[in-house]
């Protein structure tokens, strides 16, 4: 056999087993650049979390080494066992006694930095956390300037969350948080969080700092106790900010328990819990019914995730055989493999020995397409444009209703925002709590399950027609009725849910009601119905309903009647409509004159004319009128002048006969002025509004503590005006009746409300369902039973204002039209009497026909007396 054949059929096969030799491991001879590094990992060996790392990171190794070849790369793991100084001892280990070059662990920041106190050593060695999300203290970057975390940044977490409860319109919830290793790195978390749920009109009620479980002898009885606690208050809407999966998986089991997982009841977690539902059995997922959380999105349709989820659940199945049927991998071990990779590719880019400094530039510097998505930092934090998957736990496992993104906000898909329209709506039912999907959770409950709610009600109101307390002795029970306590009555009647309340008469002002409002201690008040008005510094304190009625305020003043005077008659008509009627009887009385005046003797001077103009008034002109046109511009004026002077005599008429009242102080300045005394309800807001805000000298000030008290004061003299809101006026003056009025401007104020604690969420529902009252018309009737009065004969309101021009612009513009007719047909008649012959010879003459006219004329007249001459 030939050489060269022989050379050409043995090739084939020494190049299959060289790469058969290559892919095994067992020879890499042909590798000419090896890397030799030590990475160190601390991680929790006990923990569902932890375990994933380190099956993920030891594949890592592995596959980077089937890729280069790098057999002097190795993984030194040490475990922290969830204990804080587990994880300081571990990682000094490392970098003392095994000289790993950079380190992967679940610490945060805030530890580090503390231990980097005791050991100078961890300032100066690349470290990636594994914690999820990204926290960044200020003084991070000067501290420690290798620190890098591999995960998003807290402020995206904090924002999907708010998102979420600005989208139900939840305003308060109670956030809870472990504390974990002793130290806590998480409590600045509830002040982030605190500050975003402002936008959203949120707040945080109450936050529950749980210990970990590694440093609790019982951890069953001190997480019970905690709940009870929980239970206790008013809010229903739990968030699980911070929290390892083995708690989270003892706090629902127990809330399970404790019926804490049904109706009305809210629960959230983040992507710390939600990422590892789907490494979790039945039991743990039945406990959870009804949870809504976040999970970190990334692509599972990928190959080389599906290659690795194949090889991660054989190498976790072997591992740990009894969590083999829930070993898939979640978003956290996909970090931990990536952040693997990116060590050895910065240990990679490097020409043997290399620095911390120079390898912590490396890792920052990666670009690359990793299993969790593109792996880059920025200000030491994975860079990535995150997406959240939101998911309902419903039956065996969760249903993903929308993805949230920074960029969209919610929507059906995260491929451009498709859908986005920032909102959960129409994206499918939620399934809360208690079973089949409902009507979103309010949010809160009645605290203790069946303690009414303690309301206040002013039991020394002036006017007990808004509220009145009585004590019924047959029954031995206290009595609240009125005006305000049915609009409440009716308005609890709209809510969507029942509410215990009981009413508590409260003896004393307005403003010490409102303060024990405030105050909410023993014995507060949860709230308080009444005539409670509005008021800007009381907002400062409490929170109000949607005002019930509108209000202002009032000033009211005995009535007198009015005083006379010489120009009384000229009031019936405004001045505009005399001086028209003036002018329009002169125009009228000298137009007929000069139609007359050539041709009627009886229109001779100017006495005539005016003599004319004042007859025509009553009728009694005796003058003749021979012209039409005469006759044409006198009749509409003669109907004008009869209308007017009909209208005239029945306001004159009416003003003479019926008795015409005025307010006996017509303004506030008029009162201050003359330092005269004014009333007003001793218990309420008006005596400070009097003195802050219209400057009343207090001495002034009478308070009167009853609206039976009023007429005798006004009577005695010891009030000149009494002021009331707008609501009370008008039950004042419906009782009343005589001898009463208003006077002065109104002045506007928010109305009357329901006082409920600041940030209280009753507060809203109560809003809405006044609404409803105000807009189906029950409220209206209400208010006309509150102002039904007694009175049989009450004086009513003359109105004495003087007539105008508008009722009668009609007769003046049409006798105005036929009058200026009238006056154009005059004046040309007037100038072609008197102007026309010199008219016409000035025309002639300026088109010289005048002076040739003269001469034929004087020619014409020369010839006939030749004619005549020679005739003769």
């Amino acid at each position: 056999m030939s050489p060269l054949l022989f050379f050409f059929l043995v090739l084939p096969l020494l190049l299959e087993s060289k790469a058969k030799a290559i892919e095994a491991g067992d020879n890499c001879s042909l590798i000419t650049h090896q890397i030799t590094g030590k990475i160190g990992g601390v991680i929790n060996y006990s923990s569902r979390l932890g375990k994933e790392q380190k099956v993920a990171m030891e594949m890592a190794v592995e596959d980077y080494f089937r890729s280069s070849c790098s057999t002097q790369l190795t993984l030194q793991l040490e475990d922290s066992g969830g204990d804080s100084s587990r994880v300081a001892s571990a990682t000094t280990e490392l970098i003392s006694s095994k000289r790993v070059q950079s380190i992967i662990g679940a610490m945060t920041a805030q530890e580090t930095g503390l231990f980097s106190e005791v050991d100078m050593n961890m300032k100066n060695i690349p470290i990636i956390s594994l914690t999820s999300p990204a926290i960044t203290p200020p003084s991070m970057p000067h501290q420690l300037p290798y620190f890098l975390q591999m995960s998003n940044h807290i402020t995206l977490h904090m924002q999907c969350i708010v998102d979420i409860v600005g989208h139900f319109k939840w305003r308060k919830v109670t956030a809870l948080y472990e504390h974990k290793n002793g130290f806590s790195a998480y409590s600045g978390i509830i002040t982030l969080l605190s500050d975003k749920l402002k936008v959203v009109n949120s707040e945080i009620s109450y936050h529950s700092d749980l210990p970990s479980l590694s440093s609790i002898s019982n951890p069953e009885i001190t997480i019970e106790q905690e709940l009870i606690k929980l239970r206790s208050k008013s809010n229903r809407v739990f968030i699980v900010l911070v929290s390892s999966l083995e708690l989270a998986i003892l706090l629902f089991e127990k809330a399970n328990q404790m019926r804490m997982m049904e109706k009305d009841y809210v629960w959230i977690v983040t992507d710390e819990i939600a990422s590892l539902l789907d490494s979790v059995d039945s039991s743990v997922v039945n406990n959870m019914q009804g949870v809504i959380g976040f999970k970190t999105n990334f692509a599972r349709t990928r190959d080389t995730f599906k290659r690795f989820k194949s090889r991660f659940r054989n190498k976790y199945g072997s591992k740990y055989p009894e969590e083999e049927e829930y070993s898939n991998p979640s978003t956290f071990a996909l970090r931990a493999y990536d952040a693997t990779w990116a060590i050895a590719r910065a240990m990679e880019k490097s020409q043997g020995k290399i620095t911390s400094k120079e390898l912590s530039g490396n890792i920052l510097s990666s670009n690359f397409e990793g299993l969790s998505g593109t792996v880059r930092f920025e200000n030491n934090v994975l860079w990535q444009s995150p997406s959240f998957q939101i998911i309902n736990v419903v039956g065996n496992s969760y249903r993903v209703m929308a993805v949230w993104s920074p960029k969209f906000g919610f929507s059906q898909s995260e491929e451009n925002g498709a859908t986005a329209n920032g909102s959960l709506k129409n994206l499918g039912p939620v399934y809360w709590p208690g079973g089949m999907p409902s009507k979103n959770p309010r949010g809160w409950a009645i605290s203790d399950a069946d303690i009414p709610l303690k309301i206040g009600v002013p039991a020394m109101g002036a006017f007990k027609q808004f509220v009145r307390v009585t004590f019924d002795q047959t029954q031995n029970a206290t009595c609240v009725t009125g005006f305000t306590i049915n609009v409440f009555e009716a308005v609890v009647k709209r809510l969507p849910y029942n509410l215990p309340y009981v009413l508590v008469p409260f003896y004393g002002t307005y403003d010490e009601m409102v303060e024990q409002v405030y105050r909410n201690v023993r014995p507060g008040l949860d709230a308080a119905v009444g005539d409670t008005e509005i008021m800007a510094d009381r907002f400062q304190y409490v929170e109000f309903s949607q005002p019930y009625v509108d209000s202002g305020l009032v000033m009211v003043v005995t009535q007198k009647a009015e005083t006379s005077h010489a120009t009384w008659m000229l009031k019936t008509f405004t001045k505009k409509l005399w001086l028209l009627m003036i002018a329009m009887h002169v125009f009228i009385g000298l137009l007929v004159w000069l139609i007359e005046r050539g041709n009627n003797t009886e229109f001779d001077g100017i006495g005539t004319m005016l003599w004319f103009s004042v007859t025509i008034i009553f009728y009694a002109h005796r003058q003749p009128l021979t012209s039409n046109l005469s006759r044409l511009v006198l009749t509409p004026w003669l109907f004008v002048i009869l209308i007017v002077v009909a209208s005239f005599t029945a306001s004159l008429s009416s003003a003479m006969t019926v008795s015409r009242l005025e307010p006996s102080m017509l303004d506030i300045e008029t009162l201050q002025r003359t330092n005269a005394p004014v009333g007003c309800n001793g218990n309420s807001f008006i005596v400070r509004y009097l003195i802050n805000v219209l400057l009343f000298k207090p001495e002034n000030i009478k308070k009167i503590n009853s609206i039976h008290d009023y007429p005798e004061a006004f009577e005695t003299g010891y009030v000149k005006a009494a002021f009331f809101v707008e609501p009370h006026a008008r039950v004042f003056l419906g009782k009343y009746c005589k001898g009463y009025t208003k006077a002065g401007p109104t002045l506007k104020l928010g109305g009357f409300g329901f006082v409920f604690p600041k940030g209280s969420p009753l507060a809203f529902d109560i809003s809405e369902a006044t609404l409803k009252v105000i807009e189906s018309g029950e409220l209206r009737q209400l208010e006309e039973l509150l102002s039904s009065s007694n009175c049989t004969s009450r004086t009513t309101a003359i109105d004495t204002s003087s007539l105008g021009l508008e009722p009668f612009a009609g007769l003046f513009i049409l006798s105005g039209t036929i009058a200026a007719f009238g006056s154009l047909v005059a004046i040309f008649r007037l100038g072609r009497n008197v102007h026309i012959l010199s008219y016409i010879q000035t025309e002639l003459t300026r088109r010289r026909i005048w002076r040739w006219a003269s001469l034929q004329l004087s020619r014409k007249s020369s010839t006939k007396e030749t004619s005549s001459t020679q005739a003769c």
